[in-house]
């Protein structure tokens, strides 16, 4: 017992059944020393391994990150930023989802980590197809310690690639751009790059908003019209075998575009590249980058100045029975009456020579600034960094002024047409156009361009080129449509092409009342047997328009009238009827007369 140098503490005589425990240590004996030497090499040895391991772990962190170049340093920095930006929503103005963000995997690899660059290439083309096995094996070769293997992966590929096990593969989480919509608002919504900023349309003009603020977006469009607006300008351009066409429709009051569409369109789920032939190019859009020569619909700008000037009025006269000569120019009309015409008719019967009779008592300069106040030169105010610049005369001489009046010699954009009409047949209240949905009504800018006395002439003389015009197949039952149309030769570099030309029609409804304006435009229309061969907008245009606003009424909620009912009659009528008399209407015009109407008119 004493070799043991043990010390018995607690021992109990009375109870001998404690004679059997465990003696205590003393504190200072040799046996507690080694205890506590043991403990002290343990904890050194292991702080030596944990210093080890640290340090193996910080050379593979360095290693994969730090060893590379400053572009592999930036790839690794890109995919950490990557997974932290988020775009917000693109909504419609009901809330209809346009673009939003999911989160989706990349792959990435870093090839010093490849053991079989080969091996690997042939296994990730089993699931991922569609890359090049030269270039991947290239890229799993090279000297980087970061490259992109494939953006965006679907769930399902990255959990097969998962499976492979290849060694030196990763995947880092980003926002992966969707469009539920497909091509439906394609030029409006645009879309976002692989690295998700935003490359056209409201994604590339609201870039840092969609980045800073998670608030969706909304926009004034409404999908429910874009569907009719692309279908009917797709079944138009089929129909007459036409390059392309476009459409729009406005609200009056707010300058708000409900519908926006232009045909060819893409999937901006993956955008074409640019084309250099704008024709043809997928991603070119005729409302907003297009800028045409307008042709007769510019007649509804021209009426509106020479009325608003004071100089020319509804019951003045002017002769249009010979053409007009100026220099090696004669101007002449399509199908001409060759007779003396007041305001109503010039309008109805879409005459050059009556425009320019008109334009020439107003004057150049007035002209100039007119179409100055109407916004015609500069590129529309919208949001969409994709706006046209006019093109317009300089200097804007005498024989400008002359082709200005009846459509020719200037190019703007379908936005400018129709934010110019929307402020003509409003009561004269030119309000900027938008693509954002308008709250407050009260709270929309405007400019006063001509007078409300000037604006109901204007919608009186609209109405008759529906019921006595051009413009009779766009007529639709209980909505009063009032418009223009218009067909101009297409400019192609320095001259106009010989068979080329834009056929278009922009109409008002319910005119007596008006609300919205829309518009529809083909280029290059050809004509067919049901046309008797003609393309000009009276048959191609106006069709159109006919339909779609019978469509998107019920969809707006507007309540439909009787066309013909007197109250309605009398109140479009550019000559009142006098009591117990009997007004001018289709029905009472000539036969001769009338199939030119149906036929399309002047050309127009």
């Amino acid at each position: 017992m004493t070799d043991a140098h043990y010390s018995l503490t607690g021992f109990d005589l009375a109870g001998a059944d404690r004679l059997n425990r465990e003696p205590r240590v003393r504190v200072h004996s040799p046996a507690s020393s080694a205890l506590e030497q043991g403990r002290a090499r343990l904890v050194v040895l292991m702080a030596v391994f944990t210093l080890s391991f640290g340090a193996v772990g910080a050379k593979l962190v360095g290693a994969t990150v730090n060893s590379g170049g400053g572009s592999e340093r930036a790839g690794m920095k890109a995919a950490a930023r990557h997974s932290a930006t988020t775009r917000a929503d693109i909504v419609d103005r009901n809330g209809v989802l346009l673009a939003t963000s999911l989160h989706t995997a990349s792959l990435f690899a870093d090839p010093k980590l490849i053991l079989d660059a080969e091996e690997a290439a042939d296994l990730l083309l089993t699931q991922l197809p569609d890359l090049n096995r030269k270039t991947l094996i290239a890229d799993l070769t090279s000297d980087k310690r970061f490259v992109w293997i494939k953006r965006n992966l679907s769930p399902r590929q990255q959990q097969e690639i998962f499976r492979l096990g290849i060694p030196g593969l990763s995947f880092q989480m980003e926002d992966r751009r969707v469009y539920p919509q497909g091509a439906l608002a394609a030029h409006v919504v645009g879309f976002s790059g692989i690295d998700n900023n935003g490359l056209m349309g409201i994604e590339q003009a609201f870039d840092t908003r969609l980045r800073e603020n998670d608030d969706p977006l909304r926009l004034s469009i409404d999908v429910r019209l874009q569907h009719v607006l692309r279908r009917e300008l797709f079944a138009t351009m089929e129909e007459f075998r036409a390059v392309g066409a476009a459409g729009m429709v406005m609200d009056i009051h707010t300058g708000e575009i409900l519908g926006m569409v232009s045909v060819p369109d893409f999937d901006p789920h993956s955008p074409p590249p640019p084309q250099a032939e704008q024709d043809t190019d997928p991603r070119f859009n005729r409302n907003t980058l297009g800028v045409y020569e307008m042709g007769s619909t510019f007649k509804i700008f021209n009426t509106a100045m020479a009325l608003e000037s004071g100089r020319v009025h509804m019951n003045d006269m002017f002769d249009a029975t010979r053409p007009i000569r100026i220099g090696r120019f004669t101007i002449s009309d399509f199908h001409p009456e060759n007779k003396w015409m007041d305001v109503a008719d010039v309008f109805k019967h879409s005459s050059n020579i009556g425009s320019v009779k008109m334009a020439m008592e107003v004057g150049p300069a007035a002209q100039k600034d007119f179409m100055t106040k109407l916004g015609f030169m500069r590129p529309a105010k919208l949001e969409l960094p994709e706006m046209g610049w006019p093109m317009i005369p300089n200097p804007w001489r005498e024989v400008n002024m002359m082709t200005i009046s009846f459509g020719h010699g200037m190019s703007v954009s379908p936005t400018h047409l129709v934010t110019a009409v929307s402020g003509v047949v409003n009561g004269g209240i030119m309000h900027p156009a938008t693509l954002l949905k308008v709250d407050d009504p009260s709270t929309v800018e405007g400019t006063r361009i001509i007078s409300e006395k000037t604006s109901d002439a204007m919608r009186k003389l609209m109405r008759l080129v529906v019921t006595e015009g051009t413009a009779s197949k766009a007529d639709t039952p209980g909505y009063v449509v009032g418009g223009k149309t218009g067909t101009a030769d297409k400019v192609k570099g320095r001259s106009y092409a010989g068979n080329a030309r834009v056929s278009s029609m922009v109409a008002a409804f319910p005119i007596n009342d008006p609300r919205y304006v829309v518009y529809v435009m083909v280029d290059e229309p050809k004509g067919n047997k049901k046309t008797f061969g003609f393309a000009t907008a009276g048959w191609v245009a106006a069709p159109a328009i006919g339909s779609i606003v019978g469509q998107i009424g019920p969809l707006l909620g507007v309540k439909p009238q009787d066309n013909q009912s007197p109250s309605i009659v009398n109140a479009l009528s550019v000559r009142p009827v006098p009591p117990g008399g009997t007004g001018s209407s289709m029905a009472a015009i000539p036969a001769a007369a009338h199939m030119n109407a149906l036929a399309g008119g002047d050309g127009d």
